[in-house]
């Protein structure tokens, strides 16, 4: 019996393969798109409760919203305008384990991300800081600025105003752009219309550092052991350049850098205090104590109280360790000796630019006593 082949209207072409796969073009669809913000933190929900001016149309479905609630006889479902800070992210910091227990890192927040957005900005993108409120506080203790991003169409208030009068005297390019563009900019950032560009940190060589320090009759040094959160470096800096203290430096891995939060948080004494980036901080901290320098780490279960610290006076280095664990193992045999903040209640953990403000402080306070 003949087969199928010669039947009317056989199939002459070879079956379709097994579809093709996308070769990696459509991952981006599978990306997550930043977390999804409450309706309290959504400008075009009636629920919105931020301090950011109210959309026109959403200022329209609440004004909807109360003549239906009036009318059914109920309370109105809508968000209370400026009840609710949306302007900058909030995040707790923990503190190094000081005297009284183990400090245990809290809960770390950030700036908000708007929905359909990724939170990451492209890695090719300028380093920007966002937000009416930082961008001015910036501008007005001298950050080094390159240049200033303000969306078209947004609403001009008096920080808008200030920021571009003060950047225009400062002679900062002021570049409009799309707020798509400044979206695209800042990661999905709420940004409020303006972004501050700041030119990458110029880092002081460690040699130098200590060959300066050394010049000064007190030398005094500050080294931070993984320190990540970049407001605790600028406070520290900040810190340091209070109590006289001649730099700091820190690790180039695993460590918060200078960048355009540390600067704000620095209050401009970034541009007076040398920052050094070291690649070894123990081998850095041996090279210090072959100059003459006395390391002393700030520890919870140090074998010395701050206020017994008779190496004070001399040339020292303290070492700060990082948020939640403390000193690393290495580090903390590598200090000469370490030392403990007494403190009165049972209060887990200082943050560590407190830690090292309020060393800093006593080592100040020592020093001159014995002037």
């Amino acid at each position: 019996m003949a087969g199928n082949s010669q039947r009317r209207g056989r199939r002459l072409a070879p079956k379709a393969g097994a579809p093709k796969g996308t070769g990696g073009k459509n991952k981006d669809s599978l990306a997550g798109r930043g977390r999804t913000l409450p309706a309290d933190e959504r400008p075009w929900h009636k629920a919105y409760s931020g301090t950011e001016k109210l959309p026109q149309r959403t200022a329209w479905k609440q004004d909807k919203e109360r003549r239906a609630a009036a009318e059914e006889g109920r309370a109105p479902k809508i968000g209370q305008p400026g009840t609710k800070d949306t302007t900058w992210g909030k995040g707790s910091r923990a503190g190094v384990p000081l005297k009284g227990g183990k400090g245990k890192p809290a809960g770390r927040g950030g700036p908000r991300v708007a929905p359909g957005r990724k939170a990451n900005p492209a890695k090719d993108s300028p380093e920007l800081l966002v937000g009416r409120n930082p961008v001015l506080e910036s501008l007005r203790t001298q950050v080094p600025a390159t240049a200033l991003y303000t969306a078209q169409g947004i609403d001009v208030d008096d920080r808008v105003k200030e920021i571009v009068r003060t950047a225009a005297d400062r002679g900062i390019a002021i570049l409009e752009i799309s707020r798509a563009e400044l979206d695209r900019m800042t990661g999905g950032v709420l940004h409020q219309g303006v972004g501050l560009q700041v030119p990458p940190f110029a880092y002081e060589p460690f040699d130098d550092l200590v060959a300066a320090a050394l010049e000064q009759a007190a030398p005094l040094l500050v080294a931070l052991d993984g320190v990540t959160d970049p407001r605790n470096l600028g406070a520290v800096i900040r810190s340091a350049a209070a109590f006289g203290a001649q730099g700091v430096f820190v690790p180039e891995r695993r460590a918060a850098g200078i960048t355009a939060t540390a600067w704000r948080t620095s209050a401009g004494a970034a541009a007076r205090v040398p920052v050094a980036q070291v690649t070894n901080l123990t081998r850095s901290l041996k090279a210090c104590k072959e100059a003459g320098f006395v390391v002393v780490g700030l520890d919870a279960d140090g074998q010395t109280d701050l206020y017994d610290l008779e190496a004070a006076v001399g040339p020292l280095v303290v070492v700060v360790g990082s948020e939640g664990r403390g000193l690393s193992r290495l580090v903390g045999e590598t200090c000469d000796l370490t030392v403990s903040i007494p403190m009165v209640s049972d209060v887990e953990s200082l943050n560590a630019s407190v830690a090292a403000a309020v060393t800093l402080a006593e080592v100040a306070r020592r020093r001159s006593v014995e002037v």
